[in-house]
């Protein structure tokens, strides 16, 4: 039987790319699959696709959503080379079917899979899909999605969950005295950064052994570190870090997140089972934020606030202290976070794609 080739197209953020390289993994695992990403020079795939090991091809190809006419009317004009190139890489590399997963490299691929008649498929890990899914959504043979809402824009959907790492299903509930977790993604959040350290020491006075961590992104770190530091809440109480290098074993610690509403993000809280304070990022193209965090909202494992809410600071401190003063209610929201929880993702997305590919 001849070796299995697997492309996977797309990219940009770490929201495309970590389940990608998560099914690549899986491919390589379970049908010692050949496989091949394509991406832009412009995304994070550049960096994390070597880093993980794999082959990356890149494509000039721009953006199509907020941005100015001239820089669509640019890609516009750059589609067909662009389509050209892809359909080239396929020609040379022989995959047995196209894995799509959002974003710039993905579109051109999926168009040229297309045409060449390979089966493709598409990865929709949000709620509301993405310009690229929204387009291909119904010629592609499959789809692999996270919330069943999305289903409507594709053909032949599956709800299987976003690709997480084993060890954030592992976790059980946490020990020890409340333990709140802030998360603003791997550049912080700037309204976290801003608004939080304003009731920092209200919060720790309402909640009797609270601790916080603080993930503010690098480049913020001594303005939010300085903050706290003069809000005169009790320093052995509060920790502010750039960053957060085993992201389950904080996960393991917290009681309760705060965090964005990307997909990445609420699979990692559901696969952990934890409950989560979401401010979805008022500016993520087509609200894909909001949509996720609504999702979880319905389902009871999470409480949404807006961005504006923060600016009202006996808003903010009301709900964390209720929340973390509320062990029933966390338990409830951790029980609810479970079952939004998809394990064995990414092998049933790799399976799916060698079943396209004949194998």
């Amino acid at each position: 039987m001849a070796e299995l080739r697997i492309l996977i197209a797309g990219g940009g953020t770490g929201g495309h790319i970590i389940p990608a390289l998560a099914v690549a993994r899986a491919l390589v695992d379970r049908h010692a699959a050949e496989v091949l990403l394509v991406g832009t020079a412009r995304g994070l795939e550049s960096q994390l696709v070597p880093e993980a090991g794999f082959p990356l091809k890149l494509i000039d190809v721009g953006p199509l959503k907020s941005v100015s006419l001239m820089t669509r009317l640019s890609t516009i004009a750059r589609l067909p080379r662009s389509i050209g190139d892809c359909k080239r890489l396929m020609r040379e590399f022989r995959p047995g079917a196209v894995l799509g997963v959002g974003g710039y490299a993905s579109g051109p691929a999926m168009v040229a899979a297309f045409r060449l008649r390979i089966p493709a498929m598409a990865f929709e890990p949000n709620a509301m899909p993405g310009l690229a899914n929204r387009l291909v959504g119904k010629r592609v043979q499959a789809a692999a999605i996270n919330f069943p809402v999305a289903a409507k824009w594709f053909r032949n959907a599956e709800v299987t969950g976003v690709p997480v790492r084993p060890e954030f299903f592992r976790l059980g509930p946490p020990a020890g005295p409340p333990h709140l977790l802030i998360f603003g993604g791997s550049q912080g959040a700037r309204l976290f950064n801003t608004f939080m350290p304003h009731i920092i020491r209200s919060l720790l006075d309402a909640v009797p052994g609270l601790t916080v961590l603080h993930q503010c992104g690098i480049r913020n770190l001594d303005a939010t570190h300085a903050a706290y530091a003069v809000s005169g809440a009790a320093p052995s109480r509060w920790l502010v870090r750039p960053f957060l290098n085993d992201m389950a074993a904080e996960f393991a610690r917290a009681h309760l997140i705060m965090s964005r509403s990307g997909a990445s993000t609420v699979a990692e809280e559901a696969a952990a089972g934890k409950p989560a304070l979401l401010v979805p990022f008022a500016a993520a193209t087509d609200e894909h934020q909001r949509r996720n965090a609504e999702a979880m909202a319905a389902a009871g494992a999470a409480v949404v606030l807006k961005e504006s809410d923060l600016s009202i600071p006996d808003k903010l401190l009301w709900i964390l202290a209720g929340l973390i003063t509320d062990p029933a209610r966390l338990a409830q929201m951790a029980v609810a976070a479970r079952t939004q929880a998809h394990p064995g993702a990414a092998e049933r997305i790799a399976d799916k794609l060698a079943e396209m590919a004949g194998r």
